[in-house]
């Protein structure tokens, strides 16, 4: 047996001798009340830091959210709440360019506006009352400018839309398209609607008007949606001109991902510029230095192919040359921030479960890893060149971190210690093995601390496919809770996972159902080998996204590999999946085309579930949310009457405010209650029960 990680020892030691008799397993209450930290921002002195926090109103079934303000210079100063009510939500907050107030977002006025509060103390002071929430900003480093977006028609000529006539009534109720996007990720799409950027400018560090929006011709969402934010609008160090990141709109979008980064002049006084036009795929992250000199940005070489590695360029802003930075690192970053001597960036990337920080030097592209074990995220880089930023693992969630110009870094927060302190603990194992072709795979194992004896399995694979079950804390699906009740989890990241190198992860296209498959066969029996005390003959298989894909197809192609099935939002029929989804792009990269074409069509089937439904036997828990169009929920409706058509024990939960994700508190606790209900059904009680409808 392999010995256990050093981290892992670590991690154990670090939550304190509990004792036998009085700790116990993590329950699914546990995980969603967990404190959540995240925002980070640092003073311009370097001397203060401010973050959210998202604490759980069970009661309510929300998350509350407040700002905690920490003194940097004194060690173990603890920190304090600031402008934070209990009946609203204050969140990601900046220091203003002097370091005397703190910005942030509120919804006291009953929609997101944005305030401020001194840091020396005092009442916080409403900024805006616009007519629509603000859904996130950016400060210029000069201090005359701010940068807001939210969602508002693309002919409003300010943020109120005060150009606009009242909305016409009795008109019916229905929703009337003549192009995609109809709907995305889960939201139906108001036509004509979009994520508008706005620059306002500030008068003693407070808004002035109702915005000037800066891409008024541009049809397209900035910062991107589903999931783009902050991280894709960026100012010059001057403050003169911003940068920020739109996939144009318009019958191709759902076919494309091509997101460009534009330059505009803060001041109005011309269009924006495309400045990646050159290249159809995704260019995104925009950070320009310190000195004026450099911007730098991921790009992806591949049109409509998401998970393309992103490889850093910098574009010389005098020159308008552009060079590849990384492109011989076969890692896909996926954060940038500038040391402050602008030679060098900070980047994130995974690598081999790990998700780690590295810089970068600008002159050669030279990689240095700078931390260890962990997942790294929210990194901000103060003036002095130290880094903050937030780290979590398998056996930890997010805490900030503190690193030094030299020297180790050093944690400033223990958000969960109190929580996580009366609860049995639990061991990771990595282990890798030889997977398809030959290629080394690697895997994981998660088992309870202190529970003897042989544990009944439960098989993780996660979704994307493009991801990793890697070593990084999870609120939707958490190995520790999985293994709580006594079972040992074990997960494999098969071809098509992500940190192992571009080509390892391109396997996956067109291969949906081969290679990947293969990889968790034998990852399986290496987990057996690896652990004996884990019993890979009484096993449950569950997964979400591609993970439910893959469990259907493992129900038709590994009938009598384990005793029960979770799908969550898995893929049933690859022709009806190609056509509801909303990003078209997805699937007609994965499999070379949209199904009309004879040729994807054929490699569609190849690897479709639902042509083997006749060799289906095992039982099956089918999970879905109404919300989410990913994945349309049609897919487990089917799927389920496919299982009780042919008399297979199933059980179908369905939430209708849930989209792809399950992300309300007590949606999340009954989520583990029907899966561990269900585990419990076929690992340990044979079967019997009235988990099932039959």
């Amino acid at each position: 047996m392999t010995k256990l990680l050093l981290a892992s020892l670590a991690a154990l030691l670090a939550l304190g001798p509990a004792d036998s008799l009085s700790a116990r397993p993590m329950t699914a209450t546990d995980l969603a009340t967990l404190r959540r930290i995240g925002a980070p921002a640092i003073s311009p002195n370097g001397g203060l830091a401010v973050y959210q926090l998202r604490e759980t109103d069970l009661a309510a079934n929300r998350g509350r959210i407040d700002l905690w303000l920490l003194d940097l210079r004194r060690a173990g100063a603890p920190p304090v709440r600031i402008a934070s009510s209990p009946e609203h939500n204050e969140h990601d907050p900046r220091f203003s360019a002097d370091g005397r107030h703190i910005y942030f977002l509120s919804n006291a006025s009953g929609s997101d506006q944005l305030w401020r509060v001194a840091v020396s103390g005092g009442a916080p002071e409403q900024l805006t009352r616009l007519t629509a929430d603000v859904a996130g900003f950016s400060l210029a480093p000069s201090g005359a400018r701010i940068a807001i977006w939210g969602d508002r028609n693309m002919v409003c000529s300010d943020f109120n839309c005060s150009n606009l006539p009242p909305t016409e009534q009795g008109r019916g109720s229905a929703r009337v398209y003549d192009e995609s996007f109809v709907r995305h990720w889960d939201a139906w799409i108001e036509p004509g609607v979009r994520s508008r950027l706005f620059v306002l400018p500030l008068v003693e560090g407070r808004p002035q008007g109702a915005g000037v929006p800066v891409a008024r011709h541009l049809v397209g969402d900035t910062p991107s949606k589903p999931f783009g934010s902050g991280e894709e609008v960026a100012w010059s160090a001057d403050g003169r001109t911003l940068f920020f990141t739109l996939r144009e709109g318009g019958p191709a979008e759902p076919l494309s991902t091509n997101l460009d980064i534009y330059s505009v002049p803060a001041d109005g006084s011309g269009p924006p510029v495309n400045l990646t036009a050159a290249n159809r795929g995704t260019d995104t992250l925009p950070a320009p230095s310190p000195d004026g000199r450099w911007l730098a940005y991921a790009s992806m070489a591949r049109a409509g192919y998401e998970s393309d590695r992103q490889v850093i360029y910098l574009r010389d802003l005098r020159s308008g040359r552009i060079r590849a930075l990384t492109q011989d690192w076969d890692r896909s970053a996926g954060s940038i921030a500038w040391a402050p001597d602008s030679r060098s960036l900070l980047v994130t990337t995974q690598d081999v479960l790990d998700h780690p920080l590295y810089r970068v030097d600008v002159r050669n592209g030279r990689v240095t890893r700078l931390s260890e074990r962990g997942t790294v995220a929210n990194v901000t880089v103060a003036r002095d060149g130290s880094v903050l930023y937030t780290m979590n693992s398998l056996q930890a969630p997010d805490d900030l971190y503190r690193l030094p110009r030299r020297g180790a870094a050093r944690r400033l927060t223990r958000i969960n210690e109190d929580k996580l302190a009366g609860i049995d603990p639990v061991r990771v194992e990595r282990f890798s093995f030889a997977g398809a072709g030959g290629d080394t795979v690697w895997g994981q194992i998660v088992r309870p601390a202190r529970v003897e004896g042989r544990l009944p399995v439960a098989f993780l694979i996660h979704g994307g496919p493009q991801g990793s079950f890697g070593n990084s804390w999870s609120y939707r699906w958490n190995p520790w809770l999985f293994a709580a009740p006594g079972y040992a989890t074990v997960s494999v990241d098969f071809h098509g996972s992500t940190g192992y190198g571009q080509a390892f992860t391109d396997a996956i296209n067109r291969n949906w159902g081969g290679s990947p498959l293969e990889d968790l066969r034998l990852g399986l029996a290496a987990a057996a080998r690896e652990d004996p005390a884990i019993d890979t003959a009484n096993a449950c298989a569950l997964g979400g996204s591609y993970g439910g894909y893959m469990v259907n197809w493992i129900a038709g192609q590994w009938p009598d590999g384990f005793k029960c099935l979770v799908s969550h939002a898995g893929v049933f029929d690859l022709r009806a999946m190609s056509y509801e989804t909303e990003e078209l792009w997805f699937t007609e990269y994965e499999f070379g085309g949209p199904y009309f074409d004879p040729a994807a069509a054929e490699v569609m089937e190849r690897w479709n579930p639902v042509r083997f439904v006749d060799r289906w036997q095992t039982p099956m828990l089918v999970i879905h949310g109404e919300k989410d169009f990913r994945i349309p929920y049609s897919q487990s409706l089917a799927m389920f009457n496919a299982l009780q058509r042919r008399n297979i024990p199933s059980r179908l939960v369905m939430y209708p405010d849930e989209n792809h994700w399950i992300l309300k508190p007590q949606n999340s606790i009954q989520w583990y209650r029907e899966v561990h209900g269900w585990m419990d059904r076929w690992l340990r009680r044979g079967g019997g029960g009235a988990a099932s409808s039959r």
